[in-house]
């Protein structure tokens, strides 16, 4: 892009009402603007206490509507309305979507919401409107408010300045890593496993202990995350270190199962922990995909027990499945494992987004408790030095009561007569008011605060003033300001402190909580030896059955070849071999790719079967040129239209996935046309002009893909129009021993067998000579 205008300083419109500006400027401070906007105020955490702003602004919009752990309940409309109308200005879809979030415990590993009604599910089910749902605070949303009242943080304006909220909130626990957080900003993102508070706790003790203490050490307290929906992490220990090292990786969760024994050599595998983050009904959909496809065909059903824990069973197809080899088949196939990238991208002091170690996250949460302590704590000294303020005035009120209660009944300005009286000299009482003596005009003993808290006593409050107790509280206050003094000067008082507190949220949220218990466990992978699909699976003699039209099934039992099959109307039979459930097939297409296909994953013979186009990915316009069981030791020849071929090994050609393998190059008008197995070691070739070849095998060369060599050689001739072509091509080929000599059979049930083929053996891409005696006109060999 270039600017519009290139000058630096451009001219306003006369009346002031435009002002012109490079377009590239504009664009880039307005998307600035945007892009700061996004990662400060919306998508990335704070460090401090692990929350976007739509997150804290509900807790302390909640706080605002008493909604206490205790409390009752109240519509999420109206919880969602008051964050948005006072401290959100967006959506109250985004702003409900997001407290619901906070009160599923199978996304949030310390729920922050407590929920009422329906609030979505593991299957992915939203939760229901917010006019049909309650909420309330948990006390660990509670904990993570505790000292707000208290100058705890610094406060802000609205977005109106009507009122002022939180720029962070206290947070007793790293929030940050307990419940983790994801987000996506313009350049960058967050994703932050959820963690164990008792883990992470005893890693901040640590941390205290041992300020420099290596990454690794703090893994010996947090050996990683753990997920709320439980799971196993097979990640390798190493590779979760350098993850929490450097703030980024990835850690392999898989599903927690078991094998159920039924009897009768019967078993089933049953799944209780699913990964996280992964919808159950998704899932289960995805694995009835690939048993419908059969992609993974020793399962033979899945079914969805679940009811308030989670139970999936999966059944085999056969009792001789390996449950191993069943469930890595699964974690290949489909989510019972998945990835779960690391990303710890938060801000720190709200401000800069950086990339940081766990030992940083965990720095910057014990630096925000400290201090949260030392706001607090002189924020108590101020109410501390009020209160003895106060006590020091009704002390006096109390030596001298009768003499307040005077001048609060006859005076006209009690609260100037109340400081400006000396409180040393001895007035006579007076019972009338015209023997009230008014205090001479002079500063007194009494401050404004203290002369404020007398009048504002309650009469009954006046007879049960009494000066020891007075005193004592005044002791009682002292002494905890000197404790607060000494605090606020002592850091390592300070880190004690917070080791308490710590230690008491521990034993809140640790082992004696409900959910405080470890949930996600770790295990290696393990290396699993690759057994084949054929030994897992029943050998069952089938017949397979194969129309002209590409329609394929399996018939079972080996029927008679030569019994009359049913297809569709105009279709007739193709191929039709005996085969068992075990073996696998090759397909090969005229494009020169061979498709492989387990037989047992074949459909049905009660039908008409089903396309092969469906089971494998074979383009409209090619056609199967020949469908055979795969024999792992033998050898194939593959040739094309034009007499190009070559040698391959069967083991060689085995395709992987539906698209096949590429094994014979063909190009332009050019087909893949022949496929033989080598049998002998001579070759026979026959071109559609009626030329025989015949040379030895050892000419061709074995390879894995490629165009090949010149099998026969054809010469040109003027076609119809003139032109120059081929004089036909390649029609037919068969391998035989030279020993046996050739059969081929000639029409009527007849065969005949040339045992001397001398006379048509040459050298390979040579033109041959017409056939032997009896050959069919067909030019073929069968």
């Amino acid at each position: 892009m270039t600017d519009l205008v290139d000058h630096t300083d451009l001219p306003s419109s006369p009346d002031g009402g435009e002002i012109l500006e490079p377009l590239r400027r504009a664009i880039g401070e307005r998307y600035l603007t945007y892009a700061l906007s996004t990662i400060m105020h919306r998508a990335l955490p704070d460090a401090r206490d692990g929350l976007k702003p739509v997150h804290r602004r509900i807790l302390y919009a909640m706080s605002r509507l008493r909604l206490t752990s205790t409390g009752g309940f109240l519509k999420s409309a109206k919880i969602s309305g008051d964050t948005m109308g006072d401290f959100h200005p967006h959506g109250d879809a985004a702003i409900y979507d997001a407290m619901a979030r906070l009160a599923q415990d199978f996304n949030v590993r310390y729920p922050l919401v407590d929920g009422q009604g329906n609030f979505g599910n593991i299957d992915g089910d939203n939760p229901a409107a917010s006019r049909y749902t309650e909420a309330r605070m948990t006390f660990i949303a509670e904990a993570m408010l505790q000292g707000l009242a208290e100058n705890a943080v610094d406060f802000r304006d609205n977005y109106d300045g009507r009122l002022t909220e939180p720029v962070v909130l206290p947070a007793t626990f790293p929030n940050i890593l307990a419940n983790g957080s994801s987000g996506i900003a313009v350049g960058m993102a967050t994703n932050i496993p959820p963690h164990n508070i008792a883990e992470l706790i005893d890693a901040c003790l640590h941390l205290i202990k041992t300020p420099d203490a290596r990454d690794d050490t703090l893994l010996s307290y947090v050996p990683g995350p753990d997920f709320p929906t439980g799971g196993i992490i097979v990640e390798p220990p190493e590779n979760i270190a350098q993850a929490y090292r450097t703030g980024r990786g990835s850690f392999r969760l898989r599903c927690k199962y078991e094998v159920e024994d039924l009897g009768r050599g019967q078993w089933q595998i049953v799944v209780t922990e699913i990964p996280y983050q992964v919808p159950k009904s998704r899932l289960i959909e995805k694995v009835a995909e690939l048993i419908q496809t059969k992609k993974v065909p020793i399962l033979g059903d899945i079914r969805d027990e679940s009811a308030e824990d989670i139970r999936v069973v999966l059944e085999p197809r056969s009792k001789n499945v390996d449950p191993e080899v069943l469930m890595n088949m699964m974690y290949r196939n489909s989510d019972f494992e998945v990835r779960f990238s690391l990303n710890m991208n938060v801000l720190i002091d709200g401000v800069t987004p950086k990339v940081c170690s766990m030992k940083e996250v965990l720095r910057a949460f014990l630096d925000h408790r400290r201090d949260v302590l030392q706001r607090r704590s002189a924020f108590r000294m101020e109410k501390i030095d009020h209160r003895l303020e106060v006590l020091a005035g009704f002390i006096i009120a109390f030596l001298n009561l009768d003499r307040v209660i005077e001048i609060i009944r006859y005076d006209d300005d009690p609260k100037a007569a109340l400081m400006r009286e000396d409180w040393s000299l001895d007035h006579p009482r007076a019972l009338t008011e015209g023997e009230y003596v008014t205090p001479v005009a002079g500063p007194g003993e009494l401050t404004d605060v203290q002369a404020e808290a007398i009048l504002n006593m309650r009469l009954r409050s006046l007879r049960r003033l009494e000066e020891v107790e007075l005193v004592r509280e005044r002791e009682a206050l002292r002494e905890e300001r000197a404790g607060l003094v000494a605090l606020l000067a002592s850091e390592s008082l300070q880190w004690d402190n917070i080791v308490g507190q710590l230690k008491e949220t521990k034993k809140q949220f640790g082992k004696n909580y409900a959910g405080g218990a470890r949930r996600t466990q770790f295990a290696e992978a393990g290396e699993v030896e690759e057994v084949p699909l054929e030994a897992m699976i029943d050998r069952e003699p089938i017949t397979v059955v194969c129309s002209q039209m590409g329609w394929i099934r399996a018939m079972t039992g080996h029927i008679d070849l030569s019994r009359e099959l049913k297809f569709k109307d105009g279709d007739g039979p193709r191929f039709v071999f005996h085969a068992e459930t075990t073996d696998r097939l090759l397909a090969f297409g005229s494009n020169g790719r061979f498709y492989t296909i387990s037989a047992a994953n074949l459909p049905g013979g009660r039908g008409m079967g089903e396309p092969l186009r469906l089971i494998v990915d074979l383009p409209n316009e090619v056609e199967i040129v020949d469908l055979f069981i795969h024999n792992p030791e033998g050898k194939l020849l593959v040739a094309s239209m034009a007499g190009n071929g070559f040698v391959c090994a069967e083991s060689e050609i085995v395709a992987q996935t539906r698209s096949g393998k590429q094994v014979l190059n063909v190009k332009g008008d050019d087909r893949a046309k022949i496929c033989v197995p080598v049998v002998g070691d001579h070759v026979a070739v026959v071109s559609e002009n009626g030329k025989f070849l015949v040379f030895s095998v050892e000419e061709m060369p074995d390879l894995t893909r490629g165009k090949g060599v010149r099998l026969q050689k054809y010469n040109m001739a003027r076609g119809k129009q003139g032109a120059l072509e081929l004089d036909g091509g390649l029609s037919d080929i068969t391998t035989f021993k030279w020993d046996d000599g050739l059969t081929w059979e000639m029409g009527g049930g007849k065969t005949r067998h040339e045992q001397d083929l001398s006379q048509w053996l040459g050298k390979r891409a040579g033109v041959g000579k017409r056939p032997p005696y009896g050959f069919p006109r067909s030019y073929k060999f069968d």
